[in-house]
């Protein structure tokens, strides 16, 4: 009678064929650098690298909800068919290609205006909620009710005791403080919340660290705030408070806020919202254009449009990040532009919140440095703010980060600005960061320790599932 093979050896075999099939597979569906990521993991460690590898490996989706946002795409495309022709060519291109992902067109006739104070833009916001009439739209991705997002909060209270319909949605992880805490006596004072990506079963959400990441607001359906900062006091790090960037915006750009609020509503719930508000009137010179991204739609937005800003320049292009683990694309996009002769700068923050992510940002200064990128590591706080300019004459900014989850994994939001007066207004607060950072100068890193060399090429083979 044949002898059945001990258990040891079952794991043996268990382990090999794990390393096997993780060879004839992983490399045909991954680009390369990520595929080695994971080579390396499920190598070293089998057992527990096959299951990461299924739980992390591909931003997918559960198919309801990828259906909701075909439908979502074809509505908007239906709603907002005109094309930006009216630009001219070298922005043209820029904005055909933000449509084509994103499906909304830019439109003329915005205002926007740019608000770099804390405290002054959660005001602003609250102000704005106080004079609303009809009805209140928020999405941010971190909602709390402390002293800053408190007052937010007390604004949404007081319209919806004025007959104001008031809808908040709030990533269910990022805000599960808040919704555990706060959100039940919000809804009693009329004001309806919403969870974004709550159930984790699979069959319902997808990948379980999906997260929604947009932070926009619009009252009335004629003014509307986006960008990088969240309901919440700005102090995450001791003695380093968040530097944000808002954006307050008026005129047609507003309804495609709006047309991403009530999509996003569809595809976490089914249901459709009402906006009986009026078109947004024409309210200032500004072209203008929303791109929304995430990993319903087909392709990366967000990392595609930062390769086509980076591309456009012709003097000088400076992208403002609190994380920068981009991928391959991006990298040599920054290398390519330096090397051209292009002015690339890349401000950073000093001090991070995300440890790892910080050892991996690190990696990538090097080669960066020797192609000519300057890199400004920004000193008084914590620089969140996550913006781009072109040649002081295109901008963008919103809640994209330079790395790989903002581009695969989170939904974002990015206004794009065709507009040289905004651009340079951008461009100016840039001037502000670089002139309070600290430039790091190629010949300073190389000299910098073995030991850090390691640990930061280890935390860049994780960017892959970073």
């Amino acid at each position: 009678m044949p002898t059945l093979p001990s258990f040891a050896a079952c794991v043996l075999i268990l382990d090999w064929g794990i390393r096997l099939l993780a060879l004839l597979t992983i490399p045909a569906r991954h680009p390369p650098a990520e595929a080695r990521t994971w080579l390396l993991l499920v190598g070293f460690l089998p057992l527990l690298g096959l299951p990461l590898y299924v739980l992390l490996s591909r931003p997918w989706l559960a198919p309801v909800r990828v259906a909701r946002q075909a439908e979502v795409s074809a509505a908007i495309r239906a709603a907002h068919p005109a094309g930006p022709d009216f630009l001219e060519e070298g922005c043209l291109g820029l904005a055909r290609l933000a449509q084509r992902l994103g499906d909304l067109p830019a439109c003329a006739g915005n205002r926007v205006d740019l608000l770099g104070d804390y405290e002054a833009a959660i005001d602003d916001l609250a102000t704005g909620i106080d004079a609303a009439e009809r009805e209140v739209h928020l999405l941010y991705y971190i909602v709390a009710d402390d002293a800053v997002g408190g007052r937010v909060l007390a604004a949404l209270r007081r319209a919806a005791k004025r007959g104001v319909r008031c809808l908040l949605l709030v990533d269910a992880l990022a805000s599960k403080v808040f919704l555990r805490t706060a959100a039940a006596a919000l809804a009693e004072d009329g004001v309806e919340v919403r969870a974004m990506l709550q159930d984790r079963l699979w069959a319902a959400a997808g990948r379980l660290d999906l997260r929604n990441h947009r932070k926009l607001a619009i009252v009335d359906g004629s003014t509307g705030w986006l960008g990088s900062q969240n309901l919440v006091d700005p102090v995450f790090i001791p003695g380093a408070p968040n530097v944000e960037l808002v954006a307050r915006v008026r005129g047609p750009v507003v309804a495609q806020l709006q047309a991403i609020f009530a999509g996003d509503v569809y595809i976490e719930t089914g249901d459709h919202i009402a906006a009986d508000a009026p078109a947004p009137a024409v309210a200032g010179a500004a072209t203008a254009q929303m791109l929304p991204g995430g990993p319903a739609y087909p392709f990366e937005n967000a990392r595609d449009i930062i390769v086509a800003l980076v591309q456009h320049a012709r003097s000088e292009v400076v992208l403002c990040t609190p994380y920068f683990v981009p991928d391959e694309a991006v990298l040599r996009a920054l290398c390519i532009a330096a090397l051209s002769g292009v002015n690339v700068h890349l401000i950073v923050s000093a001090r991070s919140n995300q440890a790892l992510v910080d050892w991996a940002q690190r990696a990538y200064y090097g080669e960066l440095l020797r192609a000519g990128v300057r890199i400004h590591r920004f000193q008084p706080g914590f620089l969140h703010a996550k913006h781009i300019s072109v040649d002081a004459r295109v901008g963008m900014l919103g809640s994209i980060n330079l790395d790989v989850r903002s581009f695969a994994l989170n939904a974002e939001t990015g206004l794009l600005v065709y507009a040289r007066e905004v651009a340079q207004r951008l461009r100016d607060v840039q001037r502000g960061y670089i002139d309070a950072s600290i430039e790091l100068t190629l010949d300073e890193w190389q000299r910098r320790p073995l030991w850090q060399r390691s640990v930061e090429g280890l935390a860049r083979l994780a960017n892959g599932f970073l």
